[in-house]
Order: C-alpha cells, then structure tokens, then sequence
C-alpha cells in the first residue's frame, strides 16, 4: 500500500501490538465476509476485472491476470500469519464474488487501513458507505486498533467525498506505489477509536 502512512505514529506497548496481531491470525469472518483463499481466484479474478472496481485502487495486482490474483491471495494468507494483513470476500456461494476487502495492519502502531470494492450492480445504493462503516467499526472492536488510515487516488472524488462525510480528518498526501513500479498521489485521511465512537454515539 501507500508509503509514508499512516501519518500518526504512536507506538503501541508490545502486549497491545501482539494482542493486535493474534486478533489478526484469529480472524475468520467480518460481517457479511469470509477469509479469500487461494481457491477464490477466478472469481475474484473476474471482480478485478470489471473497470469500475479496479481503476480506483493502486494496490491490485499488475498485470492483472487469474495467476497474479492468486498469488495476491497467498500473499494474504501469508500476511495473517504474520498478524500484519488480511483479505475478505463476499460471495453468493455458487463462485461469484461481490465484494472484496484489502486489510493492512500496523501491530506497533495499533493502526490498519483497508482498500476494497463492490461489483458494480451494487454501486449507487448506498451499500458502499454501509458497508464502509460496518468495516471501520469491526476493525476498531475485532482487532482492537485505535486508528485507521485510508487513502484515495485525487481523481477518486466518490471516495474523498465518503471520508469527508464520515468524518476523518485529511492528513496530507503521499505517494502510492502500485505493483508495477508505476506511481500515483494519494489524498490521507486518519480516524481515531475515540473520534469513531464519538460518530457513532452521536450519529
């Protein structure tokens, strides 16, 4: 993901960093979704695919074929193991995939961001902005962070206008590396668990 993120650096005592980390190895679902594994690739494959899911994210595989999915998958599974990642899928259980979720996490900074995308028959209902918050919520309670950092392309105007909406502060800009070496400016915002639970408390 971006380098230079999250902004905010305050290390974390190394109980709350491992405790953050055998949450991560513990995970199995959040909310509607369930872990990807490596059996997962066509159909996540096929999801990427779809323009309106992958332009907006530098973080997906380069070039983008079902093998790079694949590994991109065992790249997670690999991550879990560490307590440093996780990738969640939603599905309709006959292969197609509807949505997927890209988590990274910061153990020593108790901080995570995540990137990730609806089909687009989903698009334009709200499910986006739902879904969004439900995610933000697991991921303050499930793996007991206490900041999230997100990022957005400057074109990805839909985005910056949900994070701006929900409340994250803008934190500058960073430049993103996608898996091909090729670059892009990404907008940073950041959330605390105590501003959250304030959002959540007032509505």
């Amino acid at each position: 993901m971006a380098e230079g993120i999250p902004i905010t650096r305050n290390p974390a005592s190394p109980e709350h960093s491992e405790k953050i980390r055998a949450a991560v190895r513990a995970a199995v679902r959040m909310n509607d979704s369930r872990l990807a594994t490596p059996d997962d690739a066509p159909g996540l494959y096929a999801l990427f695919a779809e323009p309106k899911v992958s332009a907006p994210i530098y973080s997906l595989p380069r070039p983008l074929t079902e093998a790079s999915v694949r590994a991109f998958i065992e790249d997670h599974v690999a991550q879990q193991e560490r307590g440093k990642g996780l990738l969640f899928v939603r599905d309709t259980g006959d292969g197609q995939i509807m949505g997927y979720s890209d988590i990274q996490v910061w153990p020593e900074w108790a901080a995570g961001e995540i990137a990730g995308g609806l089909h687009p028959s989903l698009h334009s209902r709200g499910a986006g902005t739902q879904g969004a918050a439900l995610t933000f919520s697991w991921m303050f309670e499930a793996l007991h962070l206490d900041l999230l950092c997100e990022t957005a392309s400057l074109e990805n105007t839909i985005t910056q206008r949900m994070l701006d909406g929900m409340g994250f502060a803008r934190m500058g800009q960073v430049t993103s590396t996608r898996p091909d070496g090729t670059t892009r400016a990404s907008l940073v915002w950041e959330m605390t668990r105590a501003d959250w639970a304030k959002r959540i408390i007032t509505g």
